[in-house]
């Protein structure tokens, strides 16, 4: 669908390029060699719940996203030695990991409502599929903690040590946020919304920064990162379908939506996201000037070299990033803000 929205101030990245056969069988949206990025495919990418059933998860994401790795990573990519080390880079990436695998999981809960009240078979199967791959991700993120040198007995209460404050201040309140849409309410649209635009429109784009950033010097973390960011790409495009047809259909549902992503709006600016946010990226930076040499010349997006940027500049890059994603998202539904 063509709207006004701006998309050519999300520089896309090109695919990874490919190293075997390309598979007939599989969709280029799903390859994990011929997918877009996850900006580029959020913003682009137009799929169905019918056309993203069951059959096409099977065949699609085992082989071509995860490559028959449940991490969704190449096997013969190994953790480099910094990362094993403790200092700020580690900390930065384990604190990001154990946060994300906590938001996954509580996505996963929370899409089991979504899965018992879909009004019709496409969206059960649909969203049957996007709870494996929320409750995947979170097996991956929490996977690659035990990669870093966690002991498997103690990624428990590792995760709650580094990320156990900031899910409690920032993803309890959305959890409740959603649960009283999609549990109490028992609405659907209102749950497609919430998911869609209010928790993965906007940390798709910080989803898609830290698989960049990650690469110089965890490309294991980026390859996890690159499998969960395809399939966000269906998950997005796929909601937003679901939703553009429910408007279509019932257009005077528009005024109640709108209404409902404005008080998710507010609920996300009362959030400390920002706070948790630079926390990391301060981290990050940190280890980003001790290992200059690693990062060398890569481009963090295309123009801007990574060992030049600033933890600000990637926060803002990242928000800019969020806001065109959920203009063009909400323009595709009918929602144009």
């Amino acid at each position: 669908m063509t709207t006004s929205v701006d998309r050519t101030s999300v520089p896309a990245v090109p695919a990874v390029p490919a190293e075997t056969a390309e598979s007939p069988e599989i969709p280029a949206e799903a390859d994990r060699h011929r997918a877009p990025g996850l900006l580029d495919g959020a913003l682009h990418a137009e799929l169905t719940p019918e056309g993203c059933d069951l059959g096409y998860w099977f065949r699609a994401v085992p082989e071509g996203t995860l490559g028959g790795h449940p991490m969704g990573r190449s096997p013969d990519v190994t953790v480099p030695e910094h990362m094993l080390r403790e200092g700020p880079l580690r900390q930065a990436v384990m604190q990001e990991l154990a946060f994300r695998s906590m938001a996954e999981e509580k996505a996963a809960r929370a899409i089991s409502h979504l899965v018992a009240h879909a009004p019709d078979l496409a969206g059960m199967d649909f969203y049957t599929t996007q709870l494996m791959d929320e409750a995947r991700h979170a097996y991956a993120f929490r996977g690659h903690l035990l990669e870093l040198g966690v002991l498997e007995a103690d990624v428990e209460g590792t995760m709650e040590d580094l990320a156990g404050p900031d899910r409690d201040a920032v993803l309890t309140p959305l959890e409740e946020f959603g649960l009283e849409v999609l549990r109490d309410g028992r609405d659907y649209i209102g749950g497609v919304i919430t998911l869609t635009v209010l928790v993965e429109g906007v940390l798709a784009p910080t989803a898609e920064l830290s698989e960049r950033k990650w690469r110089p010097f965890d490309p294991a973390a980026a390859e996890i990162e690159r499998a969960a960011g395809i399939d966000e790409i269906r998950h997005l495009s796929v909601g937003t379908t679901i939703v553009r047809r429910h408007l279509r259909r019932y257009p005077r549902e528009r005024d109640r939506i709108a209404a409902l992503i404005e008080r998710g709006t507010r609920l996300w600016a009362q959030l400390p996201v920002q706070d948790l946010t630079f926390r990391r990226e301060q981290l990050y930076q940190q280890g980003l000037e001790q290992h200059r040499d690693l990062a060398g010349d890569y481009e963090v997006w295309p123009g801007r070299r990574l060992v030049d940027t600033t933890a600000e500049e990637r926060m803002r890059t990242a928000a800019e990033w969020a806001h065109t994603t959920q203009r063009a998202r909400l323009a595709d539904m009918g929602l144009t803000p």
